[in-house]
């Protein structure tokens, strides 16, 4: 079955309340093509299957069909399966966090509040307790727009206050969230604080990190 039908029957069968889902793409071969077409959704590929998340607003629904159209378009076949879905309801915890430890969404409340009121940008890393975790924090961290820490099991992107590059505080806020919520832990790190910049022909602030642009 085409992928574009195969998202009509997983939308049909969607709650009214739903707010996003995570899907996992199993290609029958070109997996490289197939990662080409689906870049716009940030998969990431565990094992045989690229995962990517769908969320209801800003036109994520449409945009999923569309890139999904693109593989039918290119006669790139493969099963497409819901991994879970999150409604409006309050995610349910999965796993067990010690009880004196702060959530990934508490810790990045707490690294927030430590800044000047005007900060404008930031390079932040996700430490992350076990290499286990990476795949599944980088697909619930999607819109972080994460890159690999080279040797470590850590994540980093970047963050702004006003505009620019990096996701504003309260969407990297929902994807700590939903990484608490599969029991995915570790710190937050705020390697880089800038305050009060304006970009002229720019997007935002550029660090070097072992001589690298980021």
């Amino acid at each position: 079955m085409a992928a574009v039908d195969q998202w009509s029957q997983i939308e049909e069968n969607l709650d009214a309340d739903w707010v996003e889902l995570r899907l996992a793409f199993t290609p029958e071969g070109a997996f490289s093509d197939v990662a080409a077409v689906l870049g716009p959704m940030q998969p990431v590929r565990v094992g045989d299957e690229f995962r990517f998340h769908v969320t209801r607003s800003n036109g994520g629904a449409e945009r999923a069909r569309n890139t999904l159209s693109r593989l039918d378009r290119k006669r790139l076949w493969g099963t497409l399966a819901v991994i879970d879905v999150a409604s409006d309801a309050a995610p349910t915890t999965v796993g067990t966090t010690p009880a004196n430890a702060l959530t990934l969404a508490d810790a990045w409340d707490e690294a927030l509040a430590k800044l000047p009121p005007d900060w404008s940008d930031l390079l932040c890393e996700l430490q992350l307790d076990s290499s286990d975790h990476v795949p599944r924090a980088a697909l619930h961290g999607a819109p972080l727009n994460p890159s690999r820490v080279p040797g470590a099991s850590a994540l980093r992107f970047r963050a702004s206050g006003k505009q620019g590059y990096g996701v504003s505080p309260q969407m990297a806020r929902r994807c700590f969230e939903r990484m608490d919520a599969e029991g995915i832990t570790g710190r937050i790190a705020i390697l880089n604080a800038l305050s009060d910049t304006e970009n002229a022909d720019t997007q935002g602030p550029v660090w070097r990190v072992a001589g690298r642009s980021v």
